[in-house]
């Protein structure tokens, strides 16, 4: 394959940076938004919340279908569910992995998302990584490590949900690339095929999780104006929450997007410190800050270098092709730069 262009290789950078700032920006948002809505004005129902995010995010792949930005695809029924169910299995387990565990484990289940994603892609796309790329994913991990995990208490109940969160979000993540791959989908096609049944099924069975989680129901809450516009912005900030997380996967990998992801958490830190001015950054805080940077910084480009993240592509030769080469070669194989 021909090398890239200096113009397309820098048209990609900086659409692959433009996506990563859109998810960066609209996933800080998000949590600023929740955390209003929810920590002052007593909104408790996470799930119920995330059903109408992708209820508001249907609307707008409904409108952009009827606008012709997104064209009719086909994406097979039992893809879309397995899709469904990994993506809902995702969210209700981080939803009651945060509520039964502590901050610290519940931290530390996050940052094993990274591991597992790199296995899905070794198991399932035969990628390899180089030393120097899981050396920076580890710095990474240490990195968010250090900010984040205080106090790590378990039990029995709370790791299983952790278990369960964390490979239905490293599974949910891997499909959204896998399938826009394997059906050529753009990221507003995946979106306009999976948002309808997420938000459907989790407006149906969020209220009675919601209930379960908190004992508390939904319909009894006391509404205000305030809290009304807190759940609107909420629900117009996911929808960028979701495309962009569908562009970035889609250009990117599973494991890149968790890798960069860290930002966020890095962000939230920050933001955390001057908007709430609860809990100031110490010096192990800023230490992980300045580790988890130069971890991303480095996979960035121990990743892109030659050898630093490939597919490992199976090619058998045949006689002909050996007797043409002159040799007697063994069935091989050959490494593709992903």
């Amino acid at each position: 394959m021909a090398p890239m262009s200096s113009s397309k290789a820098d048209r990609k950078a900086a659409l692959d940076v433009g996506a990563w700032l859109f998810n960066v920006s609209t996933s800080v948002g998000i949590i600023m938004v929740n955390k209003q809505l929810m920590a002052v004005h007593g909104f408790s129902f996470a799930t119920t919340l995330t059903g109408l995010h992708f209820g508001m995010t249907t609307l707008m792949t409904v409108a952009l279908r009827w606008f012709g930005y997104i064209q009719r695809t086909h994406l097979p029924l039992s893809e879309l569910a397995r899709f469904a169910l990994c993506a809902n299995f995702s969210i209700v387990g981080m939803n009651v992995s945060l509520m039964w565990n502590s901050v610290g484990f519940y931290q530390i289940a996050k940052l094993s998302m990274i591991p597992v994603s790199c296995l899905l892609e070794v198991l399932f796309d035969k990628i390899r990584y180089s030393r120097d790329t899981k050396l920076s994913i580890l710095v990474v991990l240490l990195g968010v490590a250090i900010c984040t995990v205080t106090d790590v208490s378990v039990n029995g109940k709370g790791f299983f949900a952790a278990v369960i969160a964390v490979w239905s979000t490293a599974l949910q993540q891997y499909y959204v690339h896998s399938l826009q791959k394997k059906y050529s989908l753009g990221s507003f096609d995946l979106l306009g095929h999976t948002a309808p049944v997420q938000a459907a099924s989790l407006l149906l069975t969020g209220p009675l999780i919601d209930f379960w989680l908190t004992s508390k129901k939904v319909y009894e809450y006391d509404f205000s104006v305030p809290s009304l516009f807190f759940m609107v912005f909420s629900c117009v900030i996911a929808v960028g929450t979701n495309l962009s997380q569908f562009i970035c996967i889609g250009r990117f990998t599973a494991v890149s997007f968790q890798v960069l992801g860290h930002m966020k958490t890095v962000l939230v830190l920050i933001l955390g410190f001057f908007l709430f001015g609860k809990e100031g950054l110490n010096l192990q805080v800023v230490l992980g800050m300045l580790l988890a940077i130069v971890g991303m910084v480095w996979y960035g480009n121990a990743s892109s270098k030659p050898g630093g993240k490939e597919r490992r592509v199976y090619s058998v030769i045949t006689d002909k092709a050996q007797r043409g080469q002159g040799g007697s070669l063994e069935n091989g194989d050959i490494d593709d730069k992903v």
